[in-house]
C-alpha cells in the first residue's frame, strides 16, 4: 500500500460536486486536472508548500510549510509523517512538529537534524527550496502536555530531542502559560544548539523560566543526579524528557528509584514494541491476499507472526512510524502494543508492526 498524505478538510459541497462530475472526465478524474493546475488543490491528500527554511544551529534546519487546506491541528509534542520528493521518489519520514499549534501565520514546521548518510535529512536541511510541494500525513504521538497544565514543569533534552519540546515551549509562550519552568538542554557545541535564539528569548522574557544549556564538548552531560543541584524541587515537577535512548533509560531508572514515575513523560526514538507474553489474548491471523494463517501469540506483533509463518511482508521502521507495513483489517480486534488499547478498526489501514491480534482476525495482506 503506497504512502499517501492525510485526507484534507474539504467542504462537503466541493466533494459532492467533484463526485457528481467525475463521469465527465474519464479516464482522468477531476482531481487529476486540479492537480495539473495546482498540486495543492487535490482533494485526495493533504499537501503543503515550503514557505521558508531557517537554519537551526550548524546541523539542522526548520522547514516551514503552508498546508494547501485547513490544517487539522496538532498538540505540542506530536509528530507528522512527511512525504518529500528526493531523486524522483517520494520518501516518507516522521518528524516532530516544532511550530506553535496556534501560530498566527498558519505555518507548520519540522526541524530535521542532518544525518550525513541519510536519504531524506540532507535534502531537507541543505537542498529543499522555497515553493516546493510536500505531502503531509497523519499527526500522531502521545508525548504531549497534560490538561490542565501543572504548576511546575521540567524539560530535559539532548541534541535533536529538543524538537517536540520546542513546540511545547512555543505553545506555552503563546498561551501566556510559562510560569515555573526549568529547561535543561545539552548539545555538543554552541554551534550545534538547536533553537538557541528561541531558548534565550524565552529565558529573557519570562522570569519564571530557568534555562540550563550544557555543552558536552566542554562539560559533563546533564545526569539525573545533577538535578538535585540544578533543580532541587525536580520531584515536585511534571517532567518531559527527550533524547538518546541511554539518557532516557538513566532518567527513567532515577525516577523509579528516587521520584514518582507517573510524573515523568518521555519521547523515545526507539520505543520497545511487543515481547511481553502477558499482554492480551493473541489469536489466529488470516492473511487474506496470501491465504496464509499464522498463530499470533500475546504481545507479538502481527508482522512478526506473519514472518514466522514464512511470509515476506513489507516493513520499514518496525516501531509504528513509517507506515510501510500497513494492511486493511477485514475483521477482528487489535491491541496497540504501545498503549495496550484494544480497538476494532474494521476496513481501516493498520500498522502490523505495532498491533497484535486480540482474538482471531483477518487482514488484507
Amino acid at each position: 500500500m503506497a504512502e499517501r498524505g492525510a485526507r484534507p478538510k474539504v467542504s462537503p459541497i466541493r466533494r459532492l460536486v467533484l463526485r457528481a462530475v467525475r463521469h465527465l472526465f474519464t479516464p482522468l478524474r477531476p482531481d487529476d486536472y486540479l492537480e495539473l493546475i495546482n498540486p495543492l488543490w487535490t482533494t485526495e491528500e493533504l499537501r503543503g508548500r515550503v514557505e521558508k527554511v531557517v537554519p537551526e544551529g550548524s546541523m539542522a534546519a526548520s522547514v516551514y510549510i503552508r498546508p494547501g487546506y485547513e490544517w487539522g491541528g496538532h498538540e505540542p509534542g506530536q509528530y507528522v509523517r512527511l512525504g518529500v520528493l528526493v531523486d524522483g521518489i517520494y520518501r516518507w519520514r516522521a518528524y516532530s512538529l516544532t511550530s506553535d499549534p496556534d501560530a498566527p501565520d498558519g505555518l507548520v514546521s519540522i526541524t530535521p537534524k542532518l544525518v550525513e548518510n541519510g536519504a531524506v535529512s540532507p535534502y531537507l536541511v541543505q537542498g529543499i527550496q522555497q515553493g516546493e510541494v510536500v505531502r503531509l500525513g497523519e499527526v500522531e504521538g502521545m508525548f504531549t502536555l497534560p490538561d490542565p497544565l501543572p504548576e511546575k514543569l521540567l524539560f530535559v533534552s539532548a541534541g535533536s530531542g529538543i524538537t517536540p519540546i520546542a513546540s511545547m515551549l512555543r505553545s506555552l509562550d503563546h498561551r501566556g502559560a510559562i510560569g515555573d519552568v526549568f529547561v535543561a538542554h545539552s548539545a555538543r557545541t554552541a554551534e550545534q544548539v538547536m533553537f538557541a535564539d528561541t531558548l534565550r528569548d524565552l529565558d529573557a522574557r519570562h522570569p519564571g523560566l530557568r534555562l540550563e544549556l550544557r555543552l558536552t564538548g566542554e562539560h559533563d552531560r546533564i545526569t539525573p543526579a545533577a538535578l538535585d543541584e540544578l533543580c532541587p524541587d525536580w520531584r515536585d515537577r511534571e517532567a518531559f524528557c527527550s533524547g538518546p535512548e541511554g539518557m532516557l533509560d538513566a532518567f527513567a531508572e532515577h525516577w523509579d528509584t528516587h521520584g514518582d514515575p507517573a510524573k515523568l513523560h518521555m519521547e523515545r526514538f526507539q520505543p520497545v514494541i511487543g515481547g511481553d507474553s502477558g499482554i492480551g489474548g493473541g489469536g489466529l491471523v488470516r492473511f487474506v491476499a496470501s491465504e496464509t494463517e499464522a498463530e499470533c501469540d500475546p504481545g507479538t506483533p502481527i508482522l512478526a507472526a506473519g514472518e514466522a509463518a514464512g511470509l515476506t511482508l513489507q516493513h520499514g521502521c518496525r516501531i509504528g512510524i513509517c507506515h510501510t507495513c500497513v494492511g486493511v483489517l477485514r475483521s477482528g480486534r487489535l491491541r496497540d502494543l504501545r498503549t495496550g488499547e484494544v480497538s476494532e478498526p474494521t476496513e481501516q489501514a493498520v500498522r502490523i508492526c505495532v498491533h497484535t491480534a486480540e482474538g482471531d482476525i483477518e487482514i488484507e495482506l
